[in-house]
């Protein structure tokens, strides 16, 4: 069977398991581990706290320092209120295109890998390959810095990482982190016709969503110089806020979700800094004066780190001798990458597919991205040696 028959059959698998983030992804994780058991790997499966989620981490080859990791996530977003036209977990195929949720956000990456086993195989004789999948990427990154966390306490890990997220086979050496927050208010109830008498909790989410506000324009105002994002500085997103029981209620409690896509490590830093001493010096001490059970407590989501591009990058080098290509750009959204930059591999992102395809009705992955990734795997062996790190 040819590799991009291959690689349709498997990803038809894969698309077969609805590893929603909000579920398990533990089937989808024992159907990889079986293959690549079978090729040869050494295979750890890394169960989560809760017993029902878990990470993979698997190596063909010797068993030494360094070597090169393909990394993805397992988990998709759901289809709830989506209209498709074909059942989004049947991998259907029209006019050479591969429908299904996560056929490109990314079981085609998953798909590819698993395609070309064999071939792997061959070229991780004297230098390991690795593969990471993990859960939860969908919702705050939470396998990945989990997984490394990991890998940082092993003596033995990879050098190299190629973080196989749809970039239409793009190189892609930076990405903004992406770090969201939950911020729960919690006041006194009341009449309305005396409000000094209670806290109103919605008042004080809307003093902090207003603090929000004047830190993004700071964001804005910081902006780096020579920065190569669209835009150009770090965001900030008031996603949410919920609360409020009636007209004539004060209302007890409320719920604000915002996010911040940082530039630089010192931006988030900075928005952390300023948040932390308003809610702790401004807006507490007022609320407490009424009520000393008032509370404003803030859940991280997710952290994702920060991709930062640098002047040295083996893995960049690998990734323009298999592809092809001879630049390399950064993009908006966030990925697994950072964490992975973080604990000392270099690292890049490509992989097959369209982010815009990403999280859509209708999720397609283009049979033409699939050769492409395949065509990047096969060059691997010749190309291996000559860029080790």
């Amino acid at each position: 069977m040819e590799a991009l028959d291959r690689c349709r059959s498997i990803l038809a698998d894969l698309v077969g398991f609805p590893s929603v983030s909000s579920d398990s992804n533990l089937p989808v994780i024992a159907w990889l581990a079986e293959r690549l058991s079978d090729a040869g790997a050494r295979v750890e499966i890394l169960t989560d706290a809760t017993g029902i989620k878990a990470n993979l981490f698997a190596t063909l080859g010797p068993d030494r320092p360094g070597g090169l990791m393909f990394s993805g996530h397992t988990d998709v977003v759901p289809v709830t209120d989506q209209v498709w036209t074909s059942d989004p977990f049947v991998l259907t195929e029209r006019e050479g295109r591969l429908y299904g949720r996560g056929a490109c956000d990314m079981k085609g990456f998953l798909a590819c890998l698993m395609a070309e086993l064999d071939l792997l195989k061959v070229a991780a004789r004297e230098k390991p390959i690795h593969f990471a999948f993990t859960h939860d990427e969908e919702v705050g990154c939470v396998g990945a810095r989990a997984l490394a966390a990991w890998l940082a306490d092993r003596d033995i890990r990879p050098a190299l990482a190629i973080i196989g997220e749809p970039t239409g086979m793009q190189v892609i050496e930076g990405h903004k982190g992406c770090c969201e927050y939950t911020v729960t208010f919690t006041g006194r109830s009341g009449h309305s016709s005396a409000p000094e008498l209670g806290v109103n909790a919605l008042e004080y989410a809307a003093r902090y969503v207003g603090k929000l506000l004047e830190l993004r324009n700071g964001l804005i105002a910081q902006e780096p110089e020579g920065s190569r994002y669209m835009p150009p500085y770090a965001t900030l997103n008031v996603g949410g806020i919920e609360g409020g029981l009636s007209h004539n209620v004060i209302a007890p409690k409320a719920v604000l979700k915002w996010e911040t896509r940082p530039v630089t490590a010192g931006d988030l830093a900075y928005v952390k800094r300023e948040m932390t001493a308003f809610a702790n010096e401004v807006l507490l001490p007022g609320m407490r004066a009424v009520a000393p059970e008032a509370a404003i407590e803030t859940e991280i989501i997710g952290e994702a780190a920060a991709l930062f591009p640098r002047a040295e990058n083996a893995a960049r080098g690998l990734v323009f001798a298999l592809t092809g290509e001879t630049t390399a750009d950064v993009v908006p959204f966030g990925t697994e990458a950072g964490f992975f930059q973080e604990i000392g591999m270099d690292a890049v992102v490509c992989g097959p597919g369209s982010i815009s395809q990403a999280h859509k009705p209708d999720e397609f992955i283009a049979l033409s991205e699939l050769s492409r990734c395949l065509a990047m795997l096969e060059r691997l062996p010749e190309q291996w040696t000559e860029h080790w790190a």
